[in-house]
């Protein structure tokens, strides 16, 4: 349980200078809760406490807090202070903070990094956004095949410090090439005269600096790694992916994916420190493409304008018609994307998941016609044929529903395109029109 204190008290403390006492209240706290308190703060108190840790937890705690907090933090400490910051951060935390920063910020970090430091996080900058080169971390304990087991450990102490994980070590050659993996669990088990070479495990699993990150974190989830070996066009090892930043890469995607599927463009900024112009940016577009998509419904209304004078009373189950199928269409295209980002379905597997939801929607369809045809005889005796055309309608919309919301996002993936975007309002606005242009036709064959 997360010991708890109270943000007034706290300030209190500052207030006063008092910065001993301020460590003995943030000694029980864990280094993530600390950087959460310090977003609650004033301003004005923010910078003072961050100068009451202690060097190396202040690295740490700054890789916890937001780009913002962490930019205003940056711009009201010194040049020494900077530097120190800097080079305690691990590498990929390091090139993760100076993405989101302006160019004079990033300009002044640099200038005040070490030379290592500052060769580390160029070479970082340089890999695509959201590749594996760009989340992996250069900080790993690398041996070679010919050490004894005691000489790895030798080395796994000497180095360990420096290092983000020691659980995996990988074993290069004297060219940085990856030659295998071992654990220090297998270290311990085996015996001290024994070569690294004869126990590690040589069929390594690893991505490439240019793969995708989504691509690496199915292969940790598949796999149960605690990491994952980076390396680069001449398989040379360059770093490796760990499990915590492919935690943060999956809390990004699944954002970006609900966001996508609810018909916004994607932030990356929190909800409440997003701006109210950027909030209805991102959303008026596709609001503004839906509407005049939707425009096709009113066509189709205007077309059928006659079935309404004869029959009034068919305006009355339109709703129904239209939300069941939106409903209906929007379920199967929820599973089939959510089945694609855990990479369960693919493109190959159009014709299983066709059949599969045919076979579903017609097993739907029955259920829910039979009760809607009841529905209308039992609210509208005698009413045989007006029951009949609208329960077929609602049959034949669930079955188009269902073959459209499961065969778009399929299709997005073929063209490239993130199959999120083909979520609830997309299939919706589709499967209103098809549901329509059923009604009518079935209501003009079995009631004009």
């Amino acid at each position: 349980m997360a010991v708890m204190i109270d943000l007034r008290d706290l300030e209190r403390l500052i207030a006063e200078r008092n910065l001993k006492a301020v460590r003995a209240e943030l000694s029980g706290l864990q280094d993530a809760d600390i950087a959460a308190l310090m977003e609650e703060l004033k301003r004005e108190h923010v910078v003072m406490l961050f100068r009451s840790l202690s060097k190396d937890r202040a690295a740490e705690i700054f890789s916890y807090l937001s780009s913002e907090m962490q930019q205003y933090i940056v711009e009201a400490i010194t040049d020494q202070e900077v530097g120190s910051i800097i080079n305690e951060l691990f590498s990929d935390d390091a090139a993760d903070f100076l993405e989101e920063m302006p160019a004079n910020v990033v300009k002044r970090v640099l200038r005040n990094a070490s030379p290592d430091v500052r060769e580390l996080i160029n070479q970082f900058l340089k890999y695509p956004p959201h590749s594996a080169g760009s989340i992996m971390t250069a900080e790993f304990v690398d041996l070679r095949k010919t050490m004894t087991v005691a000489e790895a450990f030798q080395r796994i102490r000497r180095t360990a410090v420096d290092k983000e994980t020691v659980y995996t070590c990988y074993v290069m050659d004297d060219n940085r090439h990856l030659e295998g993996v071992v654990t220090v669990r297998e270290l311990f088990m085996a015996e001290e005269d024994a070569v690294i070479g004869d126990i590690m495990e040589k069929n390594v699993i690893f991505v490439r600096t240019g793969d995708d990150q989504e691509e690496v974190a199915a292969l940790l989830s598949k796999y149960n790694f605690m990491s994952l070996p980076v390396v680069d066009e001449e398989n040379r090892l360059v770093g490796i992916v760990t499990f915590d930043d492919i935690m943060e890469v999956i809390h990004q995607e699944a954002t970006e994916d609900f966001q996508k599927m609810a018909a916004m463009a994607p932030s990356e900024k929190p909800y409440l420190k997003t701006s109210v112009f950027a909030l209805a940016r991102n959303r008026i577009v596709w609001l503004l493409i839906l509407m005049i998509s939707a425009t096709v419904t009113g066509h189709i209304l205007g077309k059928y304008e006659a079935a309404f004078v004869s029959l009034p009373i068919l305006v009355t189950f339109i709703p129904m018609l239209t939300d069941t199928g939106g409903n209906t269409g929007s379920q199967s295209s929820t599973l089939v994307i959510r089945g694609m980002a855990l990479n369960e379905l693919s493109i190959k597997d159009v014709g299983r998941i066709l059949r599969k939801e045919l076979s579903v929607s017609a097993l739907i369809g029955a259920a829910l016609s039979a009760a809607n045809f009841l529905r209308i005889l039992l609210m509208h005796p005698g009413n045989h044929s007006m029951a009949l055309a609208v329960s077929l309608a609602l049959y034949a919309t669930i079955m188009i529903a269902a073959t459209i919301g499961s065969m778009l996002p399929l299709a997005a993936k073929a063209i490239k395109a993130d199959p999120a975007i083909m979520a609830a309002p997309v299939v919706t606005t589709l499967v209103d029109a098809a549901a329509l242009i059923i009604y009518f036709k079935i209501v003009d064959l079995l009631l004009l």
